[in-house]
Parts: structure tokens; C-alpha cells; sequence
């Protein structure tokens, strides 16, 4: 009996050393250049998970045996920071629908191509997803996944007709003119503005695709020029058949290794050229003489290389105002924070909410931000 709860003992602190180490891995490791070790990237996607596991070995220890609370405790320490920007505390008052006079609201989204594909048989979600975007009235919407044409006027989605539903007089729409959507429509990113936009670029950089592609637009609302940025990083490419094994992993048969090594052959690909991607938003925003808002999709985690490289020296809003989790995608798992709005000074945020309404596979995100 005695060599049991000796074994118990030695197997429960084995396992709480290894999740503690598996907690700092996923914190930290991935901000060692991941372009070489995108290997480590991998522990950025369970951080959260490994976090509740200390919590509960915490726990465990303090009823049982107090002295040993010090792994957890320690390692939940030392992961205070980086998890901060996984999981927030704020108990802020409910989202402001009317907004200061005083303050920029921005809203980022993945509108998922407006449902275009499904418009002959939902036309209806279009319209509902306008419908939103004038609820909240933004003074700049950054969208990725964007489909629309810019010169045919009787396409689905004629790009001017997008400007009047919404009361945007100006915009800048950006796409690669070899990667055509179905004749008429191109597939982008938009950057959509209530105030005169006075410069913009397109950035594109090999290898030449879609996510290879970046913006920004130059604002001037009174007298201060805001350069915002829009960004959607290198995507996973999943299939419908990788997300259900996701969902559901199993390695009975040879057919489960086999999607088990395409969708590790997928993140190692989106790890890379997140890597390649990053470097060429970083130089741009360095190059920045004025006050920077850049809004996107990551396809990436709070504690990933791509997010701690461009977000450095800049303040996310999800970690000044949000609270929870605050999940942006829809789907696979209940986790991924994964669109994001970030802002230099002299910018504040007063207000935060990701507006948690199946539209498309992304929540879109709003902030108000206000000069300090």
C-alpha cells in the first residue's frame, strides 16, 4: 500500500512538473524566431489549457499537501504577463452603442466574402451583416475576406454600393489581380472610412498570394493624420475533413495518420510564411510617421510569434477593455482569439466588444479609441 501511494505521489508531481513546463513553453517559446523552430509554435495553442491544469494541481496540492502548490504556483507566476493577453479580468460596463463625439470607433472583421457563395440562397445574410455594421456605425471598418468588384456594376457585390448601404464615402480596397474570384469579383481586404483618406498602399511581398497582401490608409479626421493598418495573416487551409478530425482525433487506421500529417504539414506551412508575412508588416509599421491603428486577422493565438512581433510597442484592445476569453472564430475550438485591433499611443481604448453573432465563421471585434 505504501509503494502505491509512493507511485500516486511521484506520478501526480511528474505530471504537474510537466505541465508547468508545458505552460511556459506555450507562454514563452514561441517568442524565439519560429520561422526555424516553428515546431514550438505548436504550445502557443494549448497554453490556455495547460493554464487551467496548473490551476487545478494548485488546488489539488493545497488540500493535500501545501508545500508542493509551489510548482503551479510559481509557473502561474511566471506566465502572469503572456497570459493576460489569453484571458482578461475586466468587469467594464456594458458596450456604449452611441459613441462620444470625441473618440475613433474601429471595428475589424473576417467577413468571410459576405456569404457570396450562399447569396442566391441566403441572400438575406448580406443584408443582416450591413445591418450590423450600421448598428455600430464604426468611423473605420477594416475587413478581410473581402469579394467585391470595384468596376462591374451589376456584380453581386458592386463595391460602391457597399460604400452607400454604409455611409463610408471612402475606402481602399486592395487584391491581387492575378487571383480572380469568379469574373467580376475580387477577393481582398477593404479598408472603409467616414473621414478622407489622403494616402493609401498596398503592400504585397513573395511569394505572391493572397495573404501575402497588406494595406494601409492614411485618415485624417481633423487636424490628425492615423495611419491604419489592415492585415490577414497566412490562413491553415484547413478542409472540412481536417476540422471534423480535429474535432473528433483518433488514430485507428491508416487514414487518420494521414490527416493527422496534413494538418501538421499545415501548420508547419502557416507558422513559415506567418513568420515571412510578419517581417514585412513590422518594417512598414517602423516606417510609420504617424499614429498607428492596425486591425486583422492573425490566424494566430495571443501568445504567438506573429502576435508579439507586430504588438510590440503597441497596446491591444482586447487587453485593455475586453474580458473572458473573447474568441473570435467560430470554430474547431472555443479558444482562438485570433482578430485582433492594436493602436500606438497617443491612443486609448475606452470601450471594447466582440460582438458574438454567427454571420460568419469570425465574431467581429469594435473599439472606441480616444486621444490621450
Amino acid at each position: 500500500m505504501q509503494f502505491l501511494r509512493k507511485t500516486a505521489k511521484t506520478v501526480v508531481i511528474c505530471s504537474n512538473v510537466v505541465c508547468a513546463i508545458l505552460l511556459i513553453l506555450g507562454c514563452y517559446a514561441t517568442r524565439i524566431d519560429d520561422g526555424k523552430y516553428w515546431i514550438l509554435s505548436l504550445f502557443s495553442l494549448t497554453a490556455f489549457y495547460f493554464c487551467i491544469l496548473n490551476i487545478g494541481f494548485l488546488l489539488f496540492w493545497l488540500f493535500v499537501k501545501p508545500g508542493f502548490t509551489l510548482i503551479s504556483l510559481i509557473t502561474l507566476l511566471f506566465c502572469w504577463m503572456p497570459m493576460q493577453h489569453v484571458f482578461q479580468w475586466h468587469l467594464e460596463p456594458s458596450f456604449q452603442y452611441k459613441k462620444s463625439p470625441n473618440t475613433l470607433r474601429v471595428m475589424s472583421w473576417n467577413v468571410a466574402h459576405f456569404n457570396i457563395v450562399e447569396h442566391k440562397k441566403h441572400p438575406e445574410i448580406k443584408y443582416e451583416m450591413i445591418d450590423l455594421i450600421n448598428e455600430f456605425h464604426p468611423d473605420v471598418a477594416c475587413f478581410q475576406e473581402m469579394v467585391a468588384s470595384d468596376s462591374a456594376t451589376n456584380a453581386i457585390n458592386y463595391l460602391p454600393d457597399f460604400q452607400k448601404k454604409m455611409g463610408y464615402p471612402y475606402c481602399h480596397f486592395s487584391y491581387n489581380k492575378k487571383l480572380d474570384f469568379d469574373g467580376k469579383h475580387r477577393f481582398g481586404i477593404i479598408i472603409f472610412s467616414k473621414y478622407p483618406i489622403i494616402n493609401k498602399k498596398t503592400i504585397s511581398a513573395e511569394p505572391k498570394s493572397y495573404n501575402s497582401i497588406f494595406q494601409y490608409a492614411d485618415i485624417v479626421k481633423n487636424n490628425d493624420t492615423i495611419r491604419v493598418f489592415n492585415i490577414h495573416l497566412q490562413s491553415l487551409k484547413f478542409t472540412p475533413d481536417n476540422k471534423l478530425y480535429i474535432n473528433n482525433p483518433s488514430f485507428e487506421d491508416k487514414q487518420d495518420m494521414q490527416e493527422s500529417k496534413s494538418i501538421l504539414q499545415k501548420f508547419k506551412i502557416g507558422f513559415i510564411k506567418r513568420h515571412q508575412q510578419v517581417a514585412h508588416v513590422k518594417k512598414e509599421i517602423n516606417a510609420s510617421k504617424y499614429p498607428i491603428i492596425l486591425c486583422g486577422d492573425f490566424n494566430d493565438v495571443p501568445n504567438s510569434y506573429a502576435y508579439n512581433e507586430i504588438g510590440e510597442n503597441l497596446t491591444n484592445a482586447f487587453w485593455e477593455k475586453g474580458s473572458g476569453i473573447g474568441n473570435t472564430f467560430t470554430g474547431i475550438v472555443p479558444t482562438l482569439r485570433i482578430d485582433n485591433i492594436f493602436y500606438s499611443r497617443p491612443f486609448e481604448a475606452t470601450q471594447f466588444l466582440r460582438f458574438k453573432k454567427k454571420l460568419s465563421d469570425h465574431y467581429p471585434i469594435i473599439t472606441d479609441l480616444k486621444s490621450e
